[in-house]
């Protein structure tokens, strides 16, 4: 067999190539065109549909509003803290950290947070739990450590509201309680 030179192999492979992308592309505009087969059954629900569940989520801005509130409780008193607020799920809306707040205050912020949301307890309360049920700390992203107030509308949870990074958590969950006092200004 005849080798082929560097450039009759860079041009065959380039044409390959572009035949190869024709075809691909000539298959995805047949089916583009193709209308869709109507779906089998239209499921039609209302708020009176026993099978729904409406909820009540922490907008951007109010989570915004509750993390500055305790960020800024906390800096009255000279303390350097970071704030984090998750949503009913655990999912993080918002973290600020403060000025000087040390490197692992805004990740302790999120679980203290989110043990808060997940337990519907200040996290002071929770860290007592620990004692008839010690692996209760072994739960992935939580921290029972206090510092953290949940959000509740109507006694459920809402959200969680964490913060870490002052001298003792009495402070942390002090600061976290005056973000979720914010909310209902």
């Amino acid at each position: 067999m005849k080798k082929m030179s560097l450039r009759n192999r860079v041009l065959t492979g380039a044409v390959a190539a572009a035949a190869l992308g024709a075809g691909t592309f000539g298959a995805m505009s047949a089916n583009a065109s193709t209308p869709a087969a109507a779906p089998a059954a239209v499921v039609k629900a209302d708020a009176a549909d026993r099978n729904l569940q409406q909820s009540t989520h922490l907008t951007v801005a109010a989570a915004s509003k509750a993390a500055q509130a305790a960020l800024d409780a906390a800096k009255k008193e000279n303390q350097r803290v970071s704030v984090a607020v998750v949503d009913r799920d655990g999912n993080t809306v918002v973290t600020l950290r403060g000025d000087g707040a040390g490197p692992q205050s805004p990740e302790s912020a999120v679980k203290k947070a989110y043990t808060a949301v997940s337990w519907n307890a200040p996290t002071s309360e929770l860290v007592k739990r620990l004692e008839q049920a010690p692996n209760l700390k072994d739960i992935p992203g939580t921290l029972f450590l206090a510092g953290g107030s949940p959000v509740q509308v109507k006694g459920a949870p809402l959200a969680g509201i964490g913060v870490a990074g002052a001298p003792s958590g009495d402070l942390d969950e002090k600061f976290a309680a005056a973000g979720v006092a914010a909310l209902s200004r």
